[in-house]
């Protein structure tokens, strides 16, 4: 008996046209916002993803030596690749570029609820422009896509947050250079770690500070306007005893907020947003604004996630280009839509049940069954021939709006027999017009013939 490796999924029919659902609301929403569609191979270079991650991110894949002597990788995300691709045309692309991709990522994980090792991605970025108004754009187009799976702002929140900020705060403290990244990531998870074990990790980085710095970004992280935030920077400057170019920058970038508040407000975000600086969104290509989309008391995954990263395209290789872009996971996604009950019930069902009755007839009707089918309504009939009784039964458990029924007496007479299950109506028509009937049954329903 064979089984699903771990961390990976067959799709039954259900589960399948659940997991389409979810693609044609993405689609749909990207469409909407201007954004274009791509793809790219699901195997890459190693060594693209080790470019943008570091050489530790092979823990994290599935990869191996191909046959011929390659070093490959199943993707364990987009970014990458698609800086590969804008990178390589970006001489010819339109600024700015919108595109958008739905594509199954791996990742050799623990798996845990909401997270698997083979997972679809909604990607969507864009390149070019380096003003907050992509940023805006791209939070409104995430927050529309929830929209459309009825998700309001009751249900999840846009925790929005600040590379530039935090690296100012660590200016502060005269942390530059190597030193970022590390306590970026140490800030990044505190939120889920222990102190004691943060401030340890602090330590190598700040000594006897470690713990003193530990509180503040405790604080830093619980500020919910700008107010706040300006007030705690400044004082940090002060005690720190910051340069004056540090302070500047601080309220330079202040009102760079203020002008993507009033931008996201604008776009009808702002329901959805919460100024929340515990994001800090560790990778170390994130270079401004980030996010992270979580149901609205916090349990759970998140369900979406990105920021800024200006110079990913220029560390690939290529001329530098401004980006940003996020990524929502299909399976996280699906979780908090099932405990919202907003999955509608989402198997095809037939407009039409074909009851037939005799070769004559059967003849007649496999041709009104590929008649039908061309003028995009969905047909059934019974392949085999079973009794009446049997197909009606089969086209009432088909949930059949439709059917059509003919015997050889009505095939000898070129007739129809036409009935409205939601009303049990039946009527007779010829079968030459049958199509055209069928159409308008479908519309507008079976009407009982005047008497």
């Amino acid at each position: 008996m064979f089984e699903n490796l771990p961390g990976f999924r067959s799709f039954y029919p259900e589960e399948c046209s659940q997991r389409n659902y979810i693609f044609r609301l993405w689609r749909q929403s990207a469409i909407r916002f201007a954004f274009q569609e791509y793809d790219a191979p699901v195997l890459e270079a190693l060594e693209l993803f080790k470019e943008k991650s570091g050489e530790e991110i092979t823990e994290q894949l599935f990869w191996f030596t191909d046959k011929g002597g390659r070093e490959v990788a199943l993707r364990p995300e987009m970014t990458p690749s698609l800086a590969r691709l804008v990178g390589a045309k970006a001489a010819s692309l339109k600024r700015p570029v919108k595109w958008f991709s739905i594509g199954e990522q791996y990742r050799y994980e623990r798996m845990q609820k909401g997270r698997l090792r083979a997972f679809y991605q909604f990607n969507v970025d864009i390149f070019g422009e380096p003003g907050c108004g992509a940023d805006a754009e791209l939070i409104a187009q995430c927050i529309e896509t929830l929209r459309g799976f009825s998700l309001t702002a009751n249900d999840v929140v846009v925790r929005l947050s600040d590379r530039e900020l935090w690296l100012l705060f660590l200016r502060c403290y005269a942390l530059e250079g190597d030193a970022v990244t590390p306590v970026l990531s140490i800030i990044d998870k505190m939120e889920r770690e222990d102190p004691a074990k943060s401030i340890e990790k602090l330590t190598v980085h700040l000594g006897e500070r470690a713990e003193h710095f530990f509180a503040r970004t405790q604080e830093m992280s619980k500020l919910q306007d700008l107010d706040s935030i300006r007030r705690v920077l400044f004082r940090e400057c002060e005690e720190q005893s910051a340069a004056d170019d540090v302070r500047n920058a601080i309220e330079e970038r202040l009102q760079t907020w203020i002008l993507l508040l009033k931008t996201l407000d604008s776009l009808g975000a702002s329901p959805w947003i919460r100024i929340d600086l515990g994001v800090v969104r560790g990778l170390a290509y994130y270079t401004g604004f980030v996010f992270e989309v979580f149901e609205r008391t916090g349990k759970g995954r998140a369900i979406a996630g990105g920021g800024r990263y200006d110079h990913l395209v220029s560390k690939m290789g290529y001329n530098d280009m401004p980006a940003c872009g996020y990524a929502m996971g299909d399976v996280t996604l699906a979780l908090l839509l099932e405990e919202k009950k907003l999955i509608p019930p989402l198997l095809h069902k037939p407009d039409v049940y074909l009851v037939i009755s005799g070769d004559k007839a059967r003849n007649l009707m496999l041709g009104l069954a590929s008649a039908l089918r061309r003028v995009g309504i969905i047909v059934d009939y019974a392949i085999k021939e079973v009794g009446f009784g049997k197909q009606f039964k089969n086209a009432t458990q088909s949930n059949a709006r439709i059917v059509g029924i003919m015997t050889d007496e009505g095939a000898s007479h070129k007739v129809l027999n036409v009935k409205d299950l939601s009303t049990g109506i039946e009527i007779t028509v010829p079968f030459a017009d049958s199509v055209a009937c069928i159409q308008d049954a479908l519309r507008e329903g079976i009407t009982q013939p005047e008497l």
